[in-house]
C-alpha cells in the first residue's frame, strides 16, 4: 500500500498491556498514598493506553482497501486517531492543573514511599515503551502521537519521583501539586503541535512547508502552459500529498501532447515538492475569473 507506513502489531499490543498494568498500579497507589501527582500520572498512563489502542485500531483500518463508498480507503483513520488523542490529552491536562491548584490552596498529606516506588515503576515501564516505539515514531502521525504520549509519561514519572524525594526528605507536601501543574503544562505545550498538524490535515489545508506561489511559478516554466489556477494541495495522510489544478494552454493541443505536459508536471512536483498524486484539468481559450484564482 503506497504511502502507508505500518508499525509492528506485536509492539503495539505489548505496549498496550504494559501501560494498562502501570495505570492500575499507579491509580491504586495514588489513592492509597493520597498523591495527586501519582493519580495524574496514572490518568496520563490510561490516556497512553487509549492512545496506543487507537493507534492499533487505526492501523488495522488503514490496511482495508478502498471501496466505491470510500474511494480513498481508510488511511485517514490514523489522522483521526491522532486528533482524538490530542484532544483527550489537552482535556486531561487542563483537569489536572485545576485539581493541582485546589491542592495548593488546601494541601493534603502524601505518603512519599508509595509515590516514589510507583513513580519509579512508571518510569521504567514507560521508558521501555518509548524504546519499543523509538524506531517506529516517524512512520506516521498516529504512531508519533502514541510515542509522544509515552515519552511525556516517562518524563512525568520522573517528575513524580523527584517530588516524592522532596516530600520524603523535607516534608514539602505542596511539591505534589507543583509536580502535577508542571506535568499538565508540559502536556499542553507538546500536544498543541500535534493537534495543529492533525487539524491541518483533516481540514485539507495546504501543508505549512508548501508554497503555492512557488509551485505556480515552477509550472509556468513548462513549455505550452499559459497560466495555472484552481491550485489545491492537501495531505491525505501525513505522508501522502495530493495536488490538483487547472492549466490553461497557449494553444489547442491533442490529448497526446497534454499527456507529455502532465508527465513533465508530475516529475517536477515529485522532485521539488515530494508530491506524488497529481490531477490536472487542461483548458484552452477560456477566460479565468479573478475570483477563481487560488
Amino acid at each position: 500500500m503506497s504511502g502507508v507506513h505500518q508499525v509492528s502489531m506485536p509492539k503495539l499490543v505489548f505496549t498496550i498491556f504494559l501501560n494498562l498494568l502501570i495505570t492500575i498500579a499507579q491509580f491504586a497507589g495514588g489513592v492509597i498514598s493520597g498523591s495527586l501527582a501519582l493519580i495524574s500520572d496514572a490518568i496520563h498512563n490510561l490516556s497512553d493506553t487509549v492512545s496506543v489502542v487507537l493507534a492499533w485500531f487505526a492501523q488495522v483500518l488503514s490496511r482495508k482497501p478502498s471501496t466505491p463508498q470510500s474511494t480513498f480507503g481508510y488511511k485517514r483513520a490514523e489522522i483521526l486517531a491522532a486528533f482524538i488523542n490530542a484532544i483527550a490529552l489537552i482535556a486531561i491536562s487542563v483537569y489536572l492543573i485545576f485539581e493541582a491548584v485546589e491542592r495548593l490552596i488546601t494541601p493534603q498529606p502524601v505518603d512519599a514511599r508509595w509515590m516514589f516506588w510507583l513513580g519509579l515503576l512508571g518510569l521504567i515501564a514507560n521508558g521501555l515503551s518509548v524504546l519499543i516505539l523509538e524506531r517506529e515514531k516517524n512512520k506516521n502521525i498516529n504512531i508519533r502521537a502514541a510515542y509522544l504520549h509515552l515519552l511525556g509519561d516517562a518524563l512525568t514519572s520522573l517528575a513524580v519521583i523527584v517530588g516524592a524525594v522532596l516530600i520524603w526528605m523535607y516534608n514539602i507536601v505542596w511539591v505534589d501539586a507543583v509536580v502535577t501543574v508542571v506535568i499538565g503544562i508540559y502536556l499542553l505545550v507538546h500536544t498543541g503541535k500535534l493537534l495543529k498538524e492533525s487539524v491541518t490535515i483533516l481540514m485539507q489545508m495546504t501543508p505549512a512547508d508548501i508554497n503555492i506561489a512557488e509551485i505556480e511559478e515552477k509550472l509556468l516554466t513548462v513549455e505550452g502552459i499559459k497560466s495555472v489556477h484552481h491550485i489545491h494541495v492537501w495531505n491525505l495522510t501525513d505522508k501522502i500529498l495530493h495536488f490538483e489544478c487547472h492549466i490553461s494552454l497557449n494553444k489547442d493541443l491533442p490529448v497526446s501532447a497534454t499527456t507529455e505536459i502532465t508527465q513533465i508536471v508530475e516529475k517536477q512536483l515529485h522532485n521539488e515538492f515530494d508530491i506524488d498524486h497529481v490531477t490536472i484539468q487542461f483548458e484552452y481559450g477560456q477566460v479565468v475569473q479573478e475570483s477563481c484564482l487560488c
